[in-house]
């Protein structure tokens, strides 16, 4: 028997209550996603992060569900990360030997990738009128959502801003990193995962799994320096540009 409108509405109610749901409604986006992407024949555009995030928010608006209560039942995903994280050196201890042999160029990759990604973003901001707080919560946009966040607040940002534009960063990277690698003529799966994993994060270090596990690999590698490296060098480094920059 078909649910009208009313009852349909009385269902959700009594799932709402459940802190699982908010596992549940996420698995099964990001599973929709998912097929959504191989369909596409794993089309960049297709990205399953941005179509499950799409999913869930239009999900939460119809239904009128506050995100804290989501997020009661989405922090085991959220839990999950660190583990994963970790995981990733596993992928990498099968390229010791490759990382042993580059770990020079892969560092100055880091440092300029890492300073160009922050310095960009503030300097663009500044020339388009953005507000201290603002431009403050766009320097760590390219790192791990947690380390940013702790960034934004130290630099006087909005750490709630900084997350969007972080998962932001990582989609659009994700989207766009093989078409500009293609035309810049970058080959090399090394150099692609590190690229994507400095700018992109984990989202990217997402994506360069799926092409390679070299490539993602080297993307985790990048996406954990890169969080080290910007953990200690940028609060100090963006507080003498935003001065200047103010003055």
């Amino acid at each position: 028997m078909a649910l009208d409108g009313t009852r349909l509405g009385e269902v959700w109610v009594y799932l709402a209550a459940s802190p699982l749901l908010g596992l549940t409604i996420t698995l099964l986006a990001y599973g929709v996603a998912h097929r959504l992407f191989l369909a596409c024949g794993a089309h960049p555009l297709a990205n399953p992060v941005a179509v499950a995030i799409a999913l869930l928010g239009g999900l939460l608006t119809l239904t009128g569900t506050p995100y804290a209560t989501y997020f009661e039942g989405a922090q085991f995903v959220h839990f999950l990360l660190g583990p994963a994280t970790v995981a990733l050196a596993v992928a990498l201890h099968a390229q010791w030997p490759l990382l042993r042999r580059t770990w020079l160029p892969l560092l100055v990759g880091l440092v300029t990738g890492a300073l160009a990604a922050a310095v960009s973003a503030v300097v663009l901001g500044w020339l388009l009128g953005a507000s201290p707080q603002t431009l403050a919560s766009l320097a760590p946009k390219s790192v791990t959502t947690p380390v940013a966040m702790g960034i934004a607040e130290g630099l006087g940002g909005l750490p709630s801003l900084t997350a969007v534009l972080v998962v932001v960063t990582g989609i659009w990277g994700a989207v766009t990193a093989r078409w500009l690698f293609d035309r810049l003529g970058i080959a090399d799966p090394m150099v692609r995962g590190f690229a994507l994993g400095v700018t992109a994060h984990g989202i990217g270090t997402a994506r360069a799994f799926q092409v390679s596990a070299t490539m993602g690999a080297f993307a985790g590698l990048a996406m954990g320096l890169a969080a080290l490296f910007n953990a200690v060098a940028l609060p100090w480094l963006m507080h003498g540009l935003l001065a200047l920059l103010m003055r």
